[in-house]
């Protein structure tokens, strides 16, 4: 009786089990079927490769000395009675700046004028026995020998006067010595001396360099592929037309700020270092308000302008195994990663000369979601908008 129920119940939800399986079939094939379907393409901001007159700029290392750096030496030997200027001070030319002790050329200078005084008598004695000896020679009351040897007594006395004379300009040269004057106009360097110390002409030390810094010799070097690459961007037949063709050279000061005066480059040597196969350039630069001193460093900036040139956003690109690639959009929106060939940098922005033409279109944002054969919906932006905010 029991088991006829059963059969009875089962039979009466029979159908309602078939619909309820009906059901969860029907769902689990549209979740497959819609798991199946591809997401719709990414939109991705493309823009057109073009090219541009750029100004392309390189820097080297320099470091910058006065037009004249002098060393102030004694040319006496004594002791310092004086120093009339402090470390760093700046003089003007015939400024005094050191006083060694004058006593003891003070008192050679006054036997030098003493043994010329002794000189001069000799000499007026002398001219007095020529004067006296002439009419008796005349007169035949004596030799001739008598008065050529006057003569010569008198022409020995005269070369000894010519002689005191110059010992006394000497005395006088060491005397004016012992003030040791500033040569030109310009800034003090270290004093390592003190007032007291004995100086002499063969010491090592100077008293001290003067810096001559109303025109600045910035000095820097270029390796041997620099000096190729600045041969072929610039004109000229030689390398003195080059030069001279260069256009005026900005310097970066430490701070990276730009001094204000402009430069002029000059070849400081004619042939490269054995040593690190450079060769070394000069810019002359004014310094009208002293801002630059001698030891100060910096970077020539050589700018030159590339009329013709491919530019590609920084920020287009990726970097794999030391290349710089970008994703250029081929006529089916896929993308396709390609390698290219920079020449340099202006701004944001690099100087291409292969791997793209100019025309090609690139992603210009989120290439990190990117990979070769991948399908895109392109959303071309205006390349001004890019060169707007770039530091060409």
């Amino acid at each position: 009786m029991e088991t006829t129920t059963i059969i009875r119940s089962i039979r009466h939800y029979l159908p309602l089990f078939i619909a309820i399986a009906a059901i969860a079939l029907y769902t689990s094939c549209s979740s497959s079927t819609a798991g199946n379907t591809a997401p719709p393409p990414q939109e991705l901001p493309v823009v057109s490769i073009t090219s541009k007159p750029v100004t392309v700029y390189s820097e080297f290392t320099a470091s910058l000395q006065g037009k004249r750096d002098i060393e102030i030496r004694p040319q006496v030997d004594g002791n310092l009675d004086a120093i009339y200027v402090d470390e760093g001070a700046y003089v003007h030319k015939g400024q005094p700046l050191f006083k060694i002790d004058a006593r003891p050329y003070t008192e050679q200078l006054n036997n030098a004028n003493a043994t010329l005084l002794s000189a001069k008598a000799s000499l007026a004695n002398a001219l007095i026995n020529v004067n006296k000896l002439t009419p008796l020679v005349q007169n035949n009351v004596i030799s001739d020998v008598q008065l050529q040897s006057a003569k010569a007594a008198y022409d020995a006395a005269k070369a000894n006067v010519e002689q005191a004379k110059a010992q006394v300009e000497s005395a006088k040269i060491n005397v004016g010595y012992t003030t040791i004057t500033a040569p030109a106009d310009g800034y003090i360097g270290t004093i390592p001396f003190k007032t007291g110390s004995l100086v002499v002409k063969s010491q090592a030390d100077a008293l001290t360099v003067l810096s001559e810094n109303k025109e600045m010799h910035a000095y820097f070097t270029l390796s041997e592929s620099d000096f190729i690459n600045f041969k072929s961007r610039f004109a000229g037949a030689t390398l003195q037309d080059k030069i001279k063709h260069l256009p005026e050279v900005e310097l970066v000061l430490a701070d990276n700020s730009i001094y204000p005066e402009k430069g002029k480059v000059e070849l400081a040597e004619g042939q490269f270092s054995k040593t690190d196969g450079t060769i070394s350039f000069r810019a002359n630069f004014s310094n009208p308000n002293g801002l630059l001193r001698s030891g100060n460093t910096g970077k020539i900036r050589l700018s030159n302008t590339v009329t013709n040139s491919l530019l590609v956003p920084q920020e287009a690109t990726f970097e794999l195994q030391d290349k710089v690639f970008v994703y250029a959009l081929t006529d089916s929106n896929k993308v396709i990663g390609k390698p290219l060939t920079v020449t340099g940098t202006s701004g944001n922005f690099y100087l291409v000369s292969g791997g793209i033409k100019a025309g090609d279109k690139i992603v210009y944002q989120g290439i990190d979601r990117l990979h070769d054969g991948v399908i895109i919906k392109p959303k071309t932006m205006p390349a001004d908008s890019l060169f707007k905010t770039a530091s060409l």
